[in-house]
């Protein structure tokens, strides 16, 4: 098997898994004690190895984006996307974030005709059978959390393609991780767990920091060199499947006919919405955060 294969595969994998993960560690500890563990572990990994690379630096001009990057694209939405985990399944967590496409498609053009057109609507016919045929036993809160966080991964690529073209990648993901820890210290203070998590949890934060997010986005940008950044972004359609597969093999989690039906129609409508759109290198980075937090 080639190199490009086995990170395409490694991929679709490991940005498949933190849902999974999440679902567990909730159970336990606290959302914010959670972003707060995984972006400070990761961020320990990333910017050493950002500033190694002279990837830092050039970030300083343009600091009040990067914030609002940060903001948008993972210290709001991963809080929301742990709140959620705490009372929908995983399984129906990750296919309802399969519908980000769809919205940074409504964000990224100001007119959408033809196949992109009637994408939108089939993928939207997606979500509203995702979540109606899935409503009994679903928590509301949830699923308006789990807007809040389609919104705002669906925001970030356009802050990252508009406001932060032609920065370093690694240099980004870094600082916002770095940035995202530090407001979440006083945060997660007021919630720190009142003895050692058990070790299951333990594991799902170091899984989550160390390998679904610091070797995750290393792995990533090795694969945007093999095959390109926009043939790369076909993993964002991969991974709501895996997620979905292990939420019901690992957790024992239902899978519903709303939930098949959803997520065929939101895929299709996805890949027709955006099949039309010239992705730019660095806009073509998008969902980064996203697809690491299970995203």
């Amino acid at each position: 098997m080639s190199r490009r294969w086995l990170l395409f595969g490694a991929m679709c994998v490991i940005w498949g898994i933190p849902y999974l993960l999440i679902r567990v560690a909730v159970k336990d500890i606290s959302p914010s004690f959670l972003v707060l563990s995984r972006t400070a572990l990761a961020a320990l990994v990333l910017v050493p190895l950002a500033a190694a690379r002279g990837e830092l630096v050039p970030l300083l001009s343009r600091w009040r984006p990067l914030v609002l990057f940060a903001a948008v694209e993972i210290a709001v939405p991963w809080a929301l996307l742990s709140t959620a985990e705490q009372h929908l399944s995983s399984s129906f967590t990750g296919l309802t974030i399969a519908a980000v496409p769809l919205v940074g498609a409504l964000i990224a053009r100001e007119r959408l005709g033809g196949w992109s057109l009637f994408g939108l609507l089939l993928g939207l016919a997606g979500v509203a059978a995702l979540v109606g045929l899935n409503l009994s036993g679903t928590s509301s809160a949830g699923i308006l959390d789990i807007a809040g966080v389609v919104v705002g991964y669906a925001v970030g690529p356009w802050i990252l393609a508009n406001y932060l073209r032609g920065l370093p990648a690694l240099g980004v993901i870094a600082a916002s991780l770095a940035i995202t820890a530090l407001v979440y210290v006083p945060i997660a203070a007021f919630s720190l767990p009142a003895a050692m998590p058990p070790a299951k949890v333990v594991a799902s934060i170091l899984t989550l920091a160390l390998v679904c997010t610091a070797l995750a986005f290393v792995l990533f940008f090795a694969l945007i060199e093999e095959i390109g950044p926009v043939r790369a972004t076909v993993i964002t359609y991969v991974n709501p499947a895996v997620a979905a597969v292990l939420g019901v093999a690992v957790l024992g989690e239902s899978f519903t006919t709303g939930m098949g039906v959803g997520f065929a129609l939101i895929l299709v409508g996805s890949f027709l919405a955006a099949r039309t759109r010239r992705v730019r290198p660095q806009a073509a980075v998008q969902g980064l955060a996203h697809e690491a937090a299970g995203s």
